[in-house]
């Protein structure tokens, strides 16, 4: 396979690392304070659109406004992506909600109570 298979994957990684760089300091919206990380980025293979998970800590309203917040500042975001990054197109970013940490947890909780109900051997 060549390089050029996984470029949307390296520029994927970028985006959430800028992305996050941006949030340990640049954005200043109050609905961004808290712990907001962008825990993945999945930029579809023709360029054009990327997914951008956001990972929230708080109530559902408190993450439903930090999604507002980021699609509110998608402007900035893509100037700075772009300068930054120096791409000739950025793909159009869609902010979304990353509940896989809360997943794994709901699965761990669940075989803890597995083995405390099953008896050993």
């Amino acid at each position: 396979m060549s390089s050029t298979n996984h470029r949307h994957e390296r520029v994927g990684e970028e985006i959430a690392h800028e992305i996050n760089a941006m949030l340990a300091g640049e954005l200043k919206d109050p609905r961004l304070e808290g712990s907001v990380v962008a825990s993945e980025v999945r930029v579809q293979p023709d360029m054009k659109h990327a997914r951008v998970f956001i990972s929230a800590k708080g109530t559902s309203q408190e993450q439903t406004d930090a999604i507002k917040a980021l699609e509110h500042a998608a402007g900035f975001i893509r100037r700075e992506l772009v300068e930054r990054l120096q791409l000739r197109r950025l793909p159009e970013l869609h902010f979304a909600l990353d509940f896989s940490e809360q997943h794994v947890e709901r699965i761990e909780q669940l075989l803890k109570e597995m083995k405390k109900d099953k008896p050993g051997k």
